[in-house]
């Protein structure tokens, strides 16, 4: 064996070493194994096993069934979710809820390379529906609870986790929702760590950028729908309800809502504009200077990430329409999907899509409503602080910035709720998001492991923090 080689061996082994010590990792592998292949979906999985495979996990770790709190309604037994109550010492203190979903979206065997339901390790990823949204964060609360247990670690706080499904489905039953309506004191905290936020990796690996999550858009559908009475195809007439539906779509797409700052987005691209390339230095600069700086603006679109929290944003996201090849059609409709920027709510959108479309044949309806749009969560230095002084120890030379998500959690029940609810996670994705919601979807487990350790002391802090 020649020396560069034996050098090479003995660093993989060091290295092999090295994460084989992580103080309970091969448990934690087999929780997070379980739930991740425990299907969740709503079509055929049953959140209600799941939650209660965790539940027998922390039970036998020796966290008391009185703490251990399932929860379910007869219209969704399969909907379920577990509270698990971790007490503090001091109970003046207010207590801090860990908040994770455990539904997946769903995912089809014969689009994916691999089976989305096998948890499968393959060249320093772990593959499968979950693997990353959200069922990494659920299983790390998990485990950092029972690492607790064994430790006989008593915090000053008490320290809440609640597990809970409909996350990934509109329209459906939500844990989270049902919680803050129903159980409002059974998640009674000064605050909530959800999932949201994270860091970016560049495609060699090395970290970009870790954030913080503070405040979120509305997740919002529309229907637009077009009926007519139809027709024999051989007989054409202009009034087609596809053509109709096709201008409507066409006239969206090129629909461009006003730039938009809070103070979360503001200090998110303030603090992101000296990693940037200087081109995109001025554009930030301009922009924040002047939100209607159609050149700035224009550049700084080019990123689908800057793109998406700039301002509301509307796509289409489903069509269906005609009912025979030879036949005029009777009924168009497509589904129009809205990310709306705190501060504007479903129906003032609605009139935006209606003005825009500008066409009485076209109906724009709201199927449901997800929830309310809140306001950000402020930008609280006794949440913030100790995340952020934490990440710089664990991730040297990192940028750390505050974002708001583009995408919907489930803190948007809770913020509104009175318990502010944060996106923190120290994990690092790829910069496709790790596939999460497509094909394929994976993390890389050195940043599972990280964020593994970084929100066990987190959890530790706030729970004995003064």
């Amino acid at each position: 064996m020649n020396s560069s080689l034996a050098l090479g061996l003995a660093a993989l082994l060091t290295s092999t070493a090295a994460l084989a010590q992580r103080p309970g990792e091969a448990a934690f592998r087999a929780t997070y194994k379980e739930l991740v292949e425990t299907n969740t979906t709503l079509s055929q999985g049953d959140c209600t096993l799941a939650a209660s495979r965790m539940a027998a996990r922390l039970k036998a770790a020796g966290i008391p069934e009185t703490d251990l709190i399932p929860f379910a309604v007869p219209e969704h037994p399969k909907e379920g979710g577990l509270v698990v109550l971790y007490p503090g010492r001091d109970a003046k203190a207010k207590p801090v809820l860990m908040l994770a979903h455990i539904d997946v979206v769903e995912a089809k065997r014969e689009d994916w390379t691999r089976d989305p339901f096998t948890l499968i390790e393959e060249d320093g990823f772990y593959y499968a529906r979950g693997a990353a949204d959200d069922k990494a964060m659920a299983a790390i609360f998990v485990d950092t609870l029972i690492r607790y247990r064994q430790e006989g670690y008593k915090p000053r706080h008490t320290l809440k986790l609640a597990l809970t499904c409909g996350e990934e489905t509109n329209g459906v039953f939500n844990g989270a929702k049902y919680l803050a309506e129903q159980k409002r004191d059974l998640i009674d905290a000064a605050f909530a760590v959800n999932e949201g936020g994270g860091g970016r990796l560049d495609a060699s690996g090395k970290p970009q950028f870790l954030g913080i999550q503070v405040g979120e858009k509305l997740s919002q559908n529309y229907t637009l729908e077009v009926t007519n009475p139809g027709g024999h195809s051989s007989r054409p007439v202009p009034d087609n309800a596809i053509y109709h539906l096709a201008h409507a779509v066409t006239a969206i797409e090129a629909l461009r809502f006003p730039v938009t700052f809070n103070a979360t987005t503001r200090d998110y691209f303030t603090r992101m504009a000296k990693t940037r390339p200087a081109d995109q230095q001025a554009a930030i600069a301009a922009l924040l200077a002047n939100p209607g700086d159609e050149q700035a603006r224009t550049l700084l679109e080019r990123d689908p990430s800057d793109n998406a929290i700039l301002h509301t944003n509307c796509v289409a996201t489903m069509l269906d329409a005609g009912h025979a090849t030879n036949a005029l059609p009777q009924r168009a409709r497509a589904n129009i999907n809205c990310r709306i920027f705190p501060g504007s709510n479903a129906q003032e959108v609605q009139q935006v899509l209606i003005r825009t479309i500008n066409d009485p044949k076209v109906s724009v309806t709201i199927p449901e409503i997800r929830n309310a749009g809140t306001n950000p969560p402020p930008l609280d230095p006794k949440v913030l602080g100790p995340a952020e002084t934490l990440a710089a120890k664990m991730f040297p030379g990192v940028p750390l910035v505050r974002t708001m998500s583009a995408g919907a959690t489930d803190g948007a029940f809770l913020t509104p709720a009175g318990i502010p609810t944060y996106g923190i996670s120290g994990s690092f994705s790829e910069a496709d998001g790790n596939g999460a919601h497509g094909l394929n979807e994976r993390i890389r487990i050195k940043s599972l492991l990280d964020s593994r350790d970084y929100l066990y002391t987190l959890m530790k802090i706030y729970g004995d923090q003064k």
